[in-house]
C-alpha cells in the first residue's frame, strides 16, 4: 500500500461559525483505493497557505510511501528545514496528514484508531458545551451573568455535566496585564449566578486566553475560588511556564492548558513543573494521534488528565473521540453540537452526542468521512486567520466600557 495523492479543502463555516469561519481538511488516497482525512487547526498563516503546506509536505514525505510508517513521517516533517523544534504552523500540516494516515491505517485493519492506540478503555466521553448564543436571546450570553445562567440550565438538562464560559475580558498580543475591576467583578458575578442555577449538578470551566500576567490572574482566582470551578484555563500566556506554575501553585482551582501548545516538548515543560492538572492539546495542531497518545502518556505520570480542545471542525473532533476512548487519564471533551447544522452536512459519522456524553462511531479509522461535495460546494474565500486578538495595548480607562 502507498499513498497516491492528496487534496485539500478550505470549507467555509456559515453562521454562526461556531468552531471558526473555515476548516482546513486533507484527503489521502491510496493505489489500492482507500482514503482517510485529516484536519489542520487554525495557525499563524492564512488558511490556503496552510493548506499549501500540508500539500508540500505530503509531497515531499507521504505520496509514494506506506501510510504505516507514522513515527518515521512525524520525524522527518518535524525535522524539516533543519529545524527540529515545536512550530504550530508545521505541526498543524503534519498533524492533519497523521490522523490521515491513522484514518486509513485503521480501514486497512478494519479496527477503529483506538484499537491500534492500545485499545478501548472508556465507552461513553463525558463532554462539555460552550455557553453559545442562540437566536432570540434576550441578552448577550457572553457578558450578561443572567442570560449565561440560563443557558447553563438549559445545556444540564439537555445531559451535559459541564459548561464553559470566559467572561474575564480582551486579550491582546501586548498582554499579560492585571484584570480591570470590571472585569473582575463581572467574572466574579458570573460564577456565583451560574453556579446559583445549576447548583451541584454541573462543573463550571472558567476560560481565559492567557490575557493576565501571574499576579493578576491569582488576584482573579481567589474571587473564584468560593464557587469552585473545575479549572481556571490559560490564566496566563502560553510561553510563560513559570507563570502557569506560579499561579497553581497560588489557587485552589485546577489549571487547564494547551490548546496554543504543540509537541511533547512544549506539554513536558508544563508538566514537570506542575504548572497544569488539565491538558488541554488540540490533536490537528500537536502532531496528531500518536503525539497526542505520547502527550497522555506524560501526563498520566504527573497525575494530569487531558481534555482534548476542539475549537475546530469535525475531523479533529472525531481524532480527539480516538485519542479519549484510549486515555486512562482522559477527563472530558470539547463538544460543538450542531446536530442539525452545517456540521452534519459536512461529514457523516455515526459518532453521537447521548445525556452529555459521546459514543464514538463502529466505524473504522477515525470513523469518519468528509462528504466531499459539500466541502467543495462551500470554498472559503476569505483571508482571516482562524482566530486573532487585539494588536494593540487594552486602554484600561476604555476597557471598562465594555470595548
Amino acid at each position: 500500500m502507498r499513498i497516491s495523492s492528496v487534496e485539500t479543502f478550505v470549507v467555509a463555516n456559515p453562521p454562526p461559525s461556531f468552531g471558526g469561519p473555515y476548516f482546513v481538511f486533507v484527503k489521502l488516497a491510496t493505489d489500492d483505493g482507500l482514503v482517510g482525512y485529516g484536519e489542520a487547526y487554525g495557525a499563524t498563516l492564512r488558511p490556503q497557505l496552510v493548506a499549501a503546506a500540508i500539500e508540500d509536505l505530503a509531497d515531499h514525505f507521504l505520496v509514494g510511501e506506506d501510510p504505516h510508517n507514522i513515527e518515521r513521517f512525524w520525524r522527518r516533517a518535524y525535522s524539516r528545514g533543519f529545524t527540529q523544534r515545536p512550530d504550530v504552523t508545521v505541526m498543524g500540516a503534519t498533524s492533519a496528514l497523521e490522523m490521515a494516515c491513522w484514518d486509513i491505517v485503521g480501514k486497512a485493519a478494519g479496527r477503529h484508531a483506538y484499537d491500534l492506540l492500545g485499545g478501548r478503555v472508556h465507552d461513553g466521553l463525558r463532554a462539555y458545551t460552550y455557553l453559545y448564543p442562540q437566536q432570540g436571546d434576550r441578552a448577550d450570553v457572553y457578558t450578561d451573568p443572567d442570560m449565561a445562567a440560563e443557558r447553563a440550565v438549559q445545556e444540564v438538562e439537555r445531559g451535559f455535566t459541564a459548561v464553559k464560559f470566559d467572561p474575564a475580558g480582551p486579550y491582546t498580543a501586548m498582554g499579560g496585564h492585571q484584570p480591570t475591576q470590571y472585569w473582575a467583578d463581572l467574572s466574579e458575578r458570573f460564577v456565583r449566578t451560574i453556579r446559583g442555577a445549576v447548583g451541584t449538578s454541573a462543573d463550571l470551566l472558567f476560560g481565559t486566553h492567557g490575557q493576565f500576567t501571574p499576579a493578576g490572574a491569582v488576584r482573579l482566582a481567589a474571587r473564584l475560588e468560593p464557587y469552585d470551578p473545575l479549572w481556571f484555563e490559560e490564566p496566563v500566556p502560553p510561553d510563560d511556564v513559570d507563570g502557569m506554575a506560579y499561579v497553581a501553585q497560588h489557587t485552589s482551582i485546577p489549571v487547564a492548558a494547551g490548546e496554543r501548545l504543540t509537541t511533547k516538548a512544549e506539554f513536558a515543560r508544563l508538566l514537570e513543573r506542575r504548572a497544569v492538572a488539565t491538558v488541554q492539546l488540540n490533536l490537528a495542531r500537536a502532531g496528531g494521534l500518536l503525539e497526542g497518545k505520547k502527550i497522555a502518556a506524560l501526563a498520566e505520570v504527573f497525575g494530569a488528565q487531558i481534555a482534548p480542545h476542539c475549537y475546530n471542525g469535525p475531523i479533529g473532533f472525531a481524532a480527539n473521540v480516538q485519542l479519549a476512548a484510549c486515555s486512562p487519564n482522559f477527563l472530558i471533551l470539547e463538544y460543538i453540537d450542531d446536530t442539525d447544522g452545517f456540521r452534519s452536512q459536512l461529514v457523516n459519522t455515526e459518532t453521537r452526542l447521548e445525556d452529555g456524553r459521546v459514543v464514538p462511531s463502529t466505524a473504522a479509522g477515525l470513523g469518519v468521512t468528509l462528504n466531499e461535495d459539500v466541502a467543495r460546494a462551500n470554498p472559503y474565500t476569505g483571508d482571516a486567520l482562524h482566530l486573532t486578538m487585539w494588536s494593540d495595548p487594552i486602554d484600561a480607562a476604555r476597557i471598562d466600557r465594555r470595548i
